[in-house]
């Protein structure tokens, strides 16, 4: 079992930036992939970004690219998202989740994911 807890979320204004972190607990951290879903009122729940276990692989969204940044420090068994240049459409509560599919092959399939956290909301105001 992984434990995971997401924090950092919040009200900001159109522009602005925040950082979620979602923390690990239970089985080792490093021995997976982490990704970060977000789900929007009455929407189904959608791939954001992926990581993978030394942290020099990452994949994103095409809607998020160039403004997040997925990374982890296995040293704390934490996985962040820094976003940046936040825009209404990126409303939503953000989860965290363990992968356990292979790098590369399903990174978007909420069913390749496990252990998923309870979720931080993230409001952006326009």
């Amino acid at each position: 079992q992984v434990q995971l807890v997401e924090s950092g979320g919040g009200l900001v204004q159109t522009g602005g930036s925040l950082r979620l972190s979602c923390a690990a607990s239970g089985r080792t951290f490093s021995n997976y992939a982490m990704g970060w879903f977000r789900q929007a009122p009455g929407k189904d729940r959608d791939f954001v970004a992926a990581i993978n276990w030394s942290g020099d692989s990452t994949y994103y969204e095409d809607a998020v690219k160039g403004r997040f940044t997925i990374s982890r420090d296995n040293a704390k068994n934490t996985v962040y998202l820094q976003m940046n240049s936040l825009k209404p459409e990126d409303t939503a509560v953000y989860y965290c989740a363990a992968y356990v599919g292979s790098w590369g092959v399903g990174l978007r399939l909420l069913a390749d994911y496990d252990y998923w956290g309870q979720g931080t909301q993230v409001t952006v105001s326009s």
